[in-house]
């Protein structure tokens, strides 16, 4: 709590209902937050509020605030702008600072014989450079498009020392190398074919294919048909590297592509620059976790743009999400440029496509620091969207009803956390309560069990034991193997707990995929190319596996224990007592039949026939 709370609330309650920008100071007189206001009263008074519902990151920026100053505009426009201009001049820590992965990058071409083409970020090895450039994103495009034009080698043998010592790689067989390691090159001729190679970085594909159109009819007429054809096949691969970027040159003339991929507190924001309808350079920016904002993109978008020259603004800009204050941004973006700029939101086709490929660019980065791979974390991100949660659901728990009969039904949790399998939080559950084969009251039944055992873990003082619980945390999402009538079964149970647990059912089609996700309302459907969807076909698959191998193995020791009691005393509580000091056949066969009287506590001429049909039994 903030002792400076009752100062702040009066001083709020006589504050202008005018628009204008707000400057959050501490005890220091230290700006520590910036942010603007359509209604500077209204928004000022949220931050204090006796019972706010804060995130705890606001939370922790109000607990520091001794004062605060603002400013009056004109327009929310007008707020807009100043609100850029003082956080670039005083930098608050809980505002969003734009700092991307920029740096100087080289292109290497090593010593011959036998050089490489490598993107570096020093100049330390020998060889020779080209550079500085300011984008690593598009030296290493460039280095990738040459290797793969040219068919140079970019694995780890030595040339020419390991030349004839190995078979080529996938990448000869697949036509993306020459095969240097054959021995059919001579030193010579891949030193022409590397310098074919810098001339294309230096002058574009224009000026390299003319000049081997000359060097090709030169072959040609001296009847070198070998290397006319070469000369030819090379020709063509740099033409339909071309062709294959003008198709891009309608969708991403003068263009910015902006995604955005979020796990836990780290968000990375990724732009794709088109200039020309082509590729141009790519930025990308790491959001700090302790920073306010509950939409990054939406204040991501005016600090980036307000840095930059008219001449560097697109003509269009594509996101996943267009911003809620959408046209505040574009009257801005388009007097900075000078031009109209265009805000918008591709439902489907390349644009859409393209947006899709940025996010997989912040994911790929993400990733780097999570930990999980870039497709993991845009299927959790997808899951999230496509159910409409706050966030990317970090632990999912998802359950599965299986019998035979009865006295087989069994349910199976399975947890995923991060997108991937939590094998030591898995629960099995024997259903106790229900006699028939009902999969709605059994699902209830379950789902009761295990709440009530988050309950029982939240009054634990040991906090080791609340450690290896697997009930000891809720999930971010649950998932049950079933339609709406499922949902609608469990969801007041989670109602009468007071639990807000996000909740859905996994429908499958007649090939037994996830097809759609059900609410207590209807469907919402999942399309194959999702990598949502392929994520919640995992989740299906591995809780149905995990349900039915635990009813399988149960309906087998309910059968071995019905066996035992083929002999007169030995009831089914007797027979699961052996069951349980023995797991095994083998463990059983070994008992001796005294071992057998102490632990089933029957006489010893019971004790005999109880051994003696243990002995014929199979061994499985």
């Amino acid at each position: 709590m903030n002792p400076r709370l009752p100062y702040l609330q009066r001083k709020t309650a006589v504050l202008t209902t005018e628009p204008g920008v707000y400057i959050m100071k501490n005890a220091q007189e230290k700006i520590i937050y910036i942010g603007k206001a359509k209604n500077l009263r209204n928004r000022v008074t949220s931050y204090f509020r006796d019972h706010p519902d804060h995130t705890p990151k606001t939370a922790k920026m109000v607990s520091q605030v001794y004062d605060y100053d603002f400013i009056v505009t004109a327009s929310e426009y007008e707020a807009l702008v100043l609100e850029c201009s003082l956080i670039k001049q005083h930098k608050p820590p809980y505002n969003i600072l734009l700092k991307d992965d920029k740096g100087y990058h080289y292109i290497r071409i090593s010593p011959p014989p036998y050089s490489r083409i490598t993107a570096e970020l020093q100049t330390d090895a020998e060889g020779t450079y080209m550079g500085p450039y300011m984008s690593g994103f598009t030296v290493r495009q460039t280095v990738n498009t040459v290797n793969r034009l040219f068919q140079l080698p970019t694995c780890n043998r030595v040339f020419p020392a390991q030349i004839g010592k190995e078979r080529p790689c996938l990448n000869y067989h697949i036509g993306q190398c020459m095969g240097v390691c054959r021995g059919k090159i001579s030193a010579e001729d891949y030193a022409d074919i590397v310098a074919d190679a810098v001339r294309f970085i230096k002058n574009g594909g224009d000026h390299t294919v003319t000049a081997l159109e000359k060097r090709m009819q030169d072959a040609a007429e001296r009847l070198d048909f070998e290397e006319a054809a070469r000369l030819r096949d090379r020709i063509a691969a740099i033409r339909a590297a071309g062709e294959k970027q003008d198709i891009m040159d309608a969708v991403t003339a003068d263009t910015d592509v902006i995604g955005m991929m979020r796990s836990g507190e780290a968000t990375v924001i990724s732009v794709l620059i088109y200039r020309g309808g082509r590729l141009y350079d790519q930025n990308t920016f790491k959001i700090p976790p302790d920073t306010l904002s509950e939409d990054p993109l939406e204040e991501f978008l005016p600090q980036y743009y307000s840095t930059k020259s008219g001449k560097d603004l697109p003509r269009t800009i594509l996101l996943e999400e267009l911003p809620a204050e959408l046209s505040l941004l574009t009257d801005l973006l388009t007097k900075q440029a000078g031009h109209a700029v265009s805000v918008e939101k591709p439902e489907r086709g390349a644009r859409r496509r393209l947006v899709l490929k940025a996010k997989q660019n912040a994911a790929e980065k993400l990733s780097l620091q999570s930990g999980r791979t870039g497709r993991e974390l845009q299927a959790l991100e997808e899951l999230g969207r496509l159910l409409g949660l706050e966030h990317p659901p970090k632990r999912i728990e998802s359950y599965d009803i299986s019998n035979l009969s009865s006295s087989s039904m069994v349910a199976g949790m399975v947890v995923f956390e991060d997108g991937r399998p939590l094998k030591s939080a898995y629960r099995r559950f024997s259903i106790k309560e229900q006699t028939g084969q009902d999969d709605y009251s059994a699902m209830r039944e379950v789902i009761r069990r295990r709440l009530e055992e988050y309950f029982k873990a939240k009054e634990e003082t040991d906090e080791m034991k609340k450690a290896v619980n697997a009930f000891a945390v809720l999930p971010d999402l649950i998932l049950l193997d079933g339609g709406k009538t499922h949902v609608a079964a469990i969801q007041p149970i989670l109602d009468e707990m007071g639990l807000s647990v996000p909740l859905f059912g996994m429908v499958k089609n007649d090939k037994h995929r996830t097809r759609a996700i059900a609410t207590d309302g209807g469907e919402i459907s999942v399309r194959e190319a999702q990598a949502a969807f392929h994520l919640l076909t995992r989740i299906q698959d591995e809780v149905h596996r995990f349900a039915i191998t635990y009813m399988k193995s149960k309906h087998k020791k309910s059968s071995f224990a019905l066996t035992l009691t083929e002999i007169p005393g030995i009831g089914e509580k007797k027979a699961q007592k052996l069951l349980l000091t023995y797991k095994t056949r083998a463990q059983l066969k070994a008992a001796t039949p005294e071992q057998l009287r102490k632990t089933a506590g029957v006489s010893e001429e019971t004790a005999g026939k109880l051994w003696a049909l243990i002995q014929e039994l199979p061994d499985t």
